[in-house]
């Protein structure tokens, strides 16, 4: 008898693990879920940002849409996990809707989260319904040089040993630096800056050389949903060359902001929220 209950109890301590591992499975992002729409959005941020910055986009839609706002692991204080890389990131997302089951999210993505969002719909091409992709190519070191190839097994640890390598004080002063450049209102940098520093050096270094080596130009002739671009006011400066890496996207909507910069949602809100008004409700 004492032999089937010690069987018994390893047989509940069993499924008990199952459950519980089941339930906890590990996502390289968290994830914020609002509103209880038929259609679901997903929102993905940009390179060390917080979701947060979809906060009041999020705010405009969650009455009307299922909203599911990430933020991606070792960014923005958020734990980091290991082998962070843009493709095991763009897998983890298509997993979590699969796992989910998301029916054809839409995908707004800003800057990387709107590189994530074009190799998403590439690669899982029946899994997307469409894409807004704000400020973001599809090979983002094809800007400076049009002949760019990605290297094959990519080595990023000089970029990471860089940023490891930094004192916090020489980290901030460099975050600083750059915002201004990205970011028009001044109400937000230091909000934007905060994120960056908040994040993990390893990932940041990581996913900084990583970022830079991805070329979709090619890739993106799978996508078969509705496309979005959205772009900073000074790139109708660089219209050829941008529109000539999306040559491949068929459904591209080009549409240039009026003013600002990288950080479209702040610098030209009204804009922005009309054009992806009008987009989601086609």
């Amino acid at each position: 008898m004492k032999k089937y209950i010690i069987l018994i109890i390893a047989f509940l301590f069993s499924a008990l693990c199952l459950n519980v591992f089941g339930q906890t499975k590990q996502f390289p992002f968290e994830v914020l879920k609002k509103g209880s729409g038929d259609q679901s959005i997903i929102f993905i941020p940009g390179f060390a940002s917080s979701g947060d910055v979809w906060n009041e986009t999020r705010a405009t839609f969650e009455n009307e849409f299922t909203c599911y706002t990430l933020t991606m692991a070792g960014f923005a204080g958020r734990k980091p996990q290991p082998n962070a890389s843009f493709e095991n990131w763009k897998t983890g997302i298509a997993n979590y809707i699969k796992d989910n089951q998301i029916e054809k999210p839409i995908l707004i993505g800003h800057s990387m989260g709107g590189a994530l969002a074009l190799a998403l719909a590439a690669d899982y091409p029946d899994l997307i319904s469409k894409i807004v992709v704000v400020d973001a190519v599809p090979c983002l070191a094809a800007i400076n040089d049009p002949a760019f190839k990605s290297k094959i097994n990519n080595d990023c640890s000089t970029s990471v040993n860089q940023m490891t390598g930094m004192t916090n004080d020489q980290f901030y002063d460099m975050q600083k630096k750059t915002m201004p450049s990205l970011l028009a209102d001044t109400t937000k940098l230091d909000m934007v800056v905060d994120w960056s520093v908040k994040s993990d050096r390893t990932t940041f270094g990581q996913m900084y050389c990583d970022f830079f080596n991805i070329d979709l130009r090619e890739r993106i002739a799978q996508i078969k949903c509705p496309a979005l671009i959205l772009l900073e006011s000074y790139f109708i400066n660089l219209k050829p060359a941008i529109e000539g890496q999306y040559r491949s996207l068929k459904t591209a909507n080009f549409q240039y902001a009026t003013t600002g910069l990288h950080f479209i949602m702040y610098d030209d809100t009204a804009w922005y929220l009309g054009q992806l008004s009008t987009f989601l409700k086609q």
